[in-house]
């Protein structure tokens, strides 16, 4: 069963069964094939080198649309163009914090630098992101529901298992924000 992660004095430290590193191995990889963009042949490559996207458009799927989201609400233009400007790098941006934490999957042990706590913070919150959408979570009332699932022998079909998932990263990242804190205090 895996551990919360915690402070001390190696840094930033967790424990995760090899089932677990598994599942998240797996989320990391399913929302990285999600954010990954799509190379073009037309591509002008010094665009794609300094992360310009003239093609970009808002997706259609509602999960990436939560991962990308149109940066106001009220005018759609300027929301394409901004993104035209910064969601490829944007995108990398978070493929590169997926990639770095399922680096980490490999030991049983976690011993994350600050950087690393960084990444991983990242990975978790787009993962639980991806998994609020899939679950319709839109307030505290749909978030309390699926708070209730806490056991995995209960799990009958794909959304009760999903809520069990997104209990498990929610528990996860909460403890790696609570470590970071931790990380910040003075030392007496």
């Amino acid at each position: 069963m895996a551990k919360a992660f915690k402070y001390g004095r190696k840094g930033i430290t967790g424990q995760l069964e090899p089932a677990e590193r598994e599942l998240l191995r797996s989320l990391f990889d399913d929302v990285i094939s999600m954010l990954e963009p799509d190379m073009r042949v037309d591509e002008d490559p010094l665009a794609a080198l300094v992360g310009l996207d003239m093609q970009a458009r808002e997706p259609t799927d509602r999960a990436l649309r939560r991962l990308l989201p149109n940066v106001m609400k009220n005018d759609a233009e300027a929301s394409l163009e901004f993104r035209r400007l910064t969601e490829r790098s944007l995108r990398e941006s978070k493929v590169g914090a997926l990639k770095a934490a399922a680096l980490g999957l490999d030991k049983d042990e976690l011993v994350l630098t600050p950087a690393d706590a960084r990444h991983w913070s990242t990975a978790l919150n787009d993962v639980r992101l991806v998994l609020a959408e899939r679950l319709d979570i839109r307030d505290d009332a749909d978030a309390g529901h699926v708070h209730l699932m806490q056991d995995w022998s209960q799990a009958e079909d794909v959304e009760s298992y999903l809520a069990l998932v997104y209990n498990f990263t929610t528990w996860l990242q909460e403890s790696l924000v609570q470590a970071m804190l931790h990380s910040l205090e003075p030392r007496r």
